[in-house]
């Protein structure tokens, strides 16, 4: 009997236990803007309560000063801080990768090399028989790194 009531249960639980799917971006977007508007809504009830405070406060010590009795000092507590009306940013653009924010320039085909000048000037110099400066007719040496510690002696 406990046996068939369990198994009955774990039947009857398992639409509860069925994965739910993504948000959709528009869902996502409005929770978002929900979030937002409640974190605004409660600057504003600070700020509201944080008024009520301060002519609470004013309204006592004008009537003990009224009454004869002298107040107490004046505790400093910061200034009510208006949070202004409720804005919303999408800020979905900043999620975004650069590509596709459109961050680049497109591209463009070049119309001309961008050395011309310099080939230009080298063949007017030396007559336009010979390669430019930065082409020599001897290959680059280029010098390895060394892999040993150089503290080290060398053995030969």
């Amino acid at each position: 009997m406990k046996k068939s009531l369990f198994v009955v249960l774990l039947v009857a639980a398992m639409p509860v236990m069925a994965k739910l799917p993504a948000p959709s971006p528009e869902n996502k977007a409005k929770s978002a803007e929900t979030a937002a508007k409640q974190a605004w809504q409660s600057k504003v009830d600070s700020y509201q309560l944080c008024q009520v405070q301060d002519k609470v406060a004013a309204t006592y010590r004008a009537s003990a000063q009224a009454a004869g009795k002298p107040p107490g000092p004046v505790v400093a507590t910061p200034s009510c801080a208006d949070p202004g009306e409720f804005k919303y940013v999408n800020n979905d653009q900043a999620d975004r990768p650069l590509e596709a924010a459109g961050a680049h320039s497109p591209a463009t085909t070049a119309a001309s090399p961008h050395n011309k000048r310099e080939t230009d000037a080298a063949d007017k110099t030396s007559g336009g028989d010979t390669a430019p400066a930065s082409q020599s007719s001897q290959p680059a040496t280029v010098k390895e790194p060394s892999t040993r510690n150089s503290a080290e002696p060398s053995k030969k």
